[in-house]
């Protein structure tokens, strides 16, 4: 869910020194853990790898709350879209069950004594086409993403986040793709030169934007690039046979070229799009689905089921204000009053009911871990002069704010996604605006997922209800986001002492400081919540139905969400 603005957008990350962050999950409100795919305490397990191979097969039935809106793993921006990328295509790393970093198509690599240098030696793997998977292919993938022309939302992770030389540059136009720091050695042989060193570049290297492509392949296909079981290949563990853009059902099936089939046990995955979870809870009680999601009544009907689990998934649910373009809310004071305003305890515990945890900070818990290995955000109090559920200081933020703009009503239009946790929390949140700030009205907007991230996107919003999965374990994922110009800045806020702070963390001294780095990051994070950039509401967690024949299905709260490589399922 990438903004439309990339012009003034300069590299601001590169977090040099800093220690890797563990990929935390647990059943969310609950204590950090590094066992990132812990199912709770359900007979589901998940990353028991000794599962696969040696279970029946069987095709694994996954429901989906919204449509896949690309298959394009440069143009891709959304966590649907990424999963089914990842289910049939790899990248130089994975993750293992718990969250680390391992080799994938990179057999093995190399790092330079200055760590700005990766060599990576790529194992022996074809493309669904039997073409060789090639060092070139990740040039031209790579390349992909930093092109303007493809104007990649996405772009940003290999300038920002993964300071490869000369990715910014390219990016904002100034100089040719073929400058870009990736070089293919040898068919075998990938090199990548960054800028600085990046500690945590390996785990970069599993998230979909840095997956490879086959330019031969792609020159056939062009504009029409994944949009059909035709316009795609697969080097990973399955195949997509069965496809078309927006399909509320689709299929892939298991790759026997794949490098490592032999420890993939599925046949196979159908996914099933059902927004409603009510009838998903009933698809899975008929057995027409093996994984489902479900929030609110059902998450009651359920929650003694052993079949039930609760699973953190990395998100931050929050909302935005359009600083620059609504006059109203460019006003601090109604901002603050709004987000005083928010119960957020009674979204999540009565509302909800999925194990999601209330939020107030713009970065969420049990994702980053610092240099003494502490949660980032495990203090969830540290804000709370700027963030809580207040109604006197939102009634008196709010007589200010009529006061400074000479007004006594408020209307906003918020846009919220047609699926269904996202209505209920809006409803709620319209609920307590209305009755804690008398006055205010918000009119909510429902909108297909890809409509309300273009006009997002498009600054056609006022308030925006969404969310933001890290993509990486550290608190830049989401702290980088409000600089100036940044392209996940929705709301178009600009605060120069912020940027100087994120600078001087990602490119300037603090980058080989981790203790300083650390401090200075919640300095920044403190200029976002005093100002109400955005209105932090919950940390997401996923209730989920897993079957009981089913095995091995590994959580990330990181990049991929739910990955199936070690999944089986039993007859």
């Amino acid at each position: 869910m990438r903004f439309d603005r990339r012009i003034s957008r300069r590299s601001f990350l590169a977090a040099a020194g800093v220690s890797a962050a563990a990929l935390a999950l647990t059943a969310c409100g609950g204590s950090s853990s590094t066992a990132a795919s812990t199912a709770a305490s359900t007979g589901a397990s998940t990353g028991a790898s000794s599962a696969a191979g040696t279970a029946a097969g069987g095709t694994l039935n996954i429901m989906l709350e919204t449509e896949v809106q690309s298959l394009d793993p440069q143009i891709a921006t959304d966590g649907t879209s990424f999963e089914v990328i990842a289910d049939y295509t790899d990248g130089l790393m994975q993750m293992d069950a718990d969250g680390a970093a391992v080799p994938a198509l990179a057999e093995t690599y190399d790092i330079s004594e200055d760590g700005k240098t990766y060599t990576f030696h790529l194992r022996d793997a074809k493309w669904s086409n039997g073409d060789a998977v090639t060092a070139a292919d990740f040039v031209f993938g790579w390349q992909r993403a930093v092109d303007p022309a493809n104007a990649s939302e996405y772009s940003y992770m290999l300038s920002d986040i993964g300071q490869v030389v000369n990715a910014a540059e390219i990016i904002a136009g100034e100089k040719p793709v073929t400058d870009l720091g990736v070089t293919a050695v040898d068919d075998k042989t990938l090199e990548v030169q960054l800028n600085v060193p990046v500690s945590y570049f390996l785990s970069l290297m599993y998230f979909p934007t840095f997956y490879p492509v086959n330019e031969a392949f792609f020159n056939t296909c062009k504009d029409t690039f994944g949009t059909s079981p035709d316009t795609v290949l697969s080097n990973g563990a399955f195949i997509l046979t069965d496809y078309q853009p927006a399909a509320t059902a689709f299929e892939l099936t298991k790759n026997p070229d794949y490098y490592d089939a032999a420890n993939i046990a599925l046949d196979g995955l159908a996914y099933q799009v059902i927004k409603d979870s009510q009838q998903a809870l009933m698809s899975f009680q008929t057995g027409a689905l093996d994984l489902t999601l479900l929030n609110g009544e059902q998450v009651d009907q359920v929650k003694d089921d052993p079949q039930f689990t609760s699973v953190g998934a990395g998100y931050l649910w929050y909302i935005s204000p359009n600083i620059d373009g609504v006059p109203e809310l460019a006003n601090e004071n109604l901002r603050k009053a709004m987000t005083f305003a928010l119960d957020r305890d009674a979204i999540t515990g009565d509302v909800l009911k999925d194990g999601s945890a209330p939020c107030y900070t713009a970065v969420p818990p049990q994702f980053a871990t610092g240099p003494d290995g502490s949660d980032f955000s495990a203090d969830q109090t540290k804000f709370a002069d700027s963030c809580a559920f207040d109604a006197a200081k939102a009634a008196e933020y709010y007589e200010t704010a009529k006061s400074e703009l000479g007004k006594d009503s408020f209307s906003f239009d918020m846009i919220v996604d047609a699926d269904d946790a996202p209505q209920k929390v809006a409803q709620v949140v319209k609920e307590q605006l209305e009755t804690t700030l008398p006055g205010l009205t918000v009119n909510l907007t429902v909108e297909p997922k890809k409509q309300r991230v273009q006009d997002m996107q498009d600054g056609s919003f006022q308030l925006g209800l969404t969310r933001w999965g890290p993509d990486y374990a550290d608190p830049m994922t989401y702290l980088g986001m409000w600089v100036t110009g940044n392209s996940n800045n929705y709301g178009l806020w600009s605060d120069a002492e912020y940027d100087s702070i994120i600078e001087e963390c990602t490119t300037g001294d603090l980058c080989t400081d981790p203790e300083g780095r650390w401090a200075a990051l919640y300095d920044a994070e403190a200029i976002v919540l005093e100002q109400a950039v955005i209105f932090p509401l919950y940390g997401q967690c996923n209730a989920e139905m897993i079957s009981s024949a089913v095995t091995g299905v590994d959580f990330h709260p990181v990049a991929l969400n739910r990955v199936y490589k070690r999944a089986a399922k039993n007859a």
